[in-house]
């Protein structure tokens, strides 16, 4: 059951309006909640201007100094001339706080998204995420953490295990393949070897990258983080195995005329997906409490969701014994 004091229930409408007024800029009334369910995020009308999206951090998730390290890793990207939308500065600062909540205020970027099924567009796409790796590899996060094995796969594993969200004739099950998933992902990072770490965008899928005539722009880098390049190329991918071949093809023609690719983080694409999919079903766990949860994932935490689970994670061993998808 969803916990009815969840601390987002405080965030009302005149409290996103007071909070945006204490830092000098005063909304006309107007609030679209964006699709967001980790924070809450809001564009607002303002008095004087066009609108501005308001990004309201979930409580405990990040410490300021985390927080302020990602705006700097966005704000340093403009100043390459990479599009990505940097935190505004008010009185000096970008990140505020206003009755127990901190937050953001960005500019406002329409877009629309993507066609990630035209070569032209995954090539010029991973031209930008060439561009955003280029900065990234310059120096890593301080306070950031990193994707791995340990944090994506392990953690996550762990606190569901000592959680009562698994139905308990299935614990057993969901465990073994858990952990021949895990097995899995050990061997792929043996078979890349040592590849290097740099600052990412962490969550780079289409949803995240929004199209002009001018091409792409890159917005919502909550989740940068330390990590293996690929990990902001593979969510680009979908369809067949030769669908993803072709498009990971495209997205490194772009790229590579940025910043060279290491191929042998190819072999880390589907242990970097059965990462995901662990860390995922354990963030939906976590995130149970927020009312917002119950609401927008009806179907977790159910006797099928559990055993979809399994089945999928049965698929990600076989795969991840698959050769990696190099591009014809």
């Amino acid at each position: 059951m969803a916990n009815m004091t969840h601390p987002f229930l405080d965030l009302s409408p005149d409290k996103v309006l007071d909070a945006l007024a204490s830092i000098g800029l005063y909304g006309d009334g107007r609030l679209l909640a964006l699709n967001s369910y980790e924070n809450r995020v809001y564009q607002v009308g303002m008095e004087d201007g066009p609108p501005v999206v308001a990004k309201f951090y979930r409580p405990q998730r990040w410490t300021d100094e985390q927080i302020l390290e990602e705006h700097a890793f966005v704000q340093e990207l403009q100043e390459r001339e990479v599009p990505a939308v940097p935190a505004m500065q008010r009185d000096g600062r970008t990140l505020h706080a206003f009755e127990g909540f901190r937050f953001a205020v960005f500019p406002r970027h329409g877009g629309r998204a993507p066609e990630m099924d035209d070569p032209k567009v995954l090539e010029w796409t991973g031209r930008f995420i060439g561009r955003i790796h280029a900065a990234g590899a310059a120096r890593p996060f301080v306070t950031r953490p990193t994707l791995d094995l340990a944090s994506f796969g392990q953690e996550p594993r762990d606190w569901l295990l000592a959680s009562d969200f698994l139905p308990p004739e299935l614990l057993t099950p969901w465990r073994s393949v858990v952990d021949q998933a895990l097995d899995g992902v050990r061997r792929c990072y043996e078979r890349a070897g040592q590849v290097e770490l740099i600052r990412l965008h962490g969550d780079c899928h289409g949803g995240n990258v929004l199209w002009t005539d001018a091409g792409p722009h890159f917005v919502d880098f909550d989740d940068a983080r330390m990590g293996p390049s690929v990990q902001d190329l593979w969510m680009m991918l979908s369809g067949e195995r030769s669908d993803m071949v072709r498009q990971m093809g495209d997205i490194l023609a772009g790229y590579e005329d940025i910043r060279e690719f290491d191929p042998r983080e190819l072999y880390l694409v589907e242990a970097l997906r059965t990462l995901r999919l662990i860390h995922y079903s354990a963030w939906l766990a976590r995130r149970w409490d927020d009312p917002a949860f119950p609401a927008a994932f009806p179907w977790f935490n159910t006797q099928r969701y559990w055993q979809d689970r399994i089945l999928e994670l049965r698929e990600q061993i076989a795969l991840m014994d698959e050769p990696p998808l190099w591009p014809v």
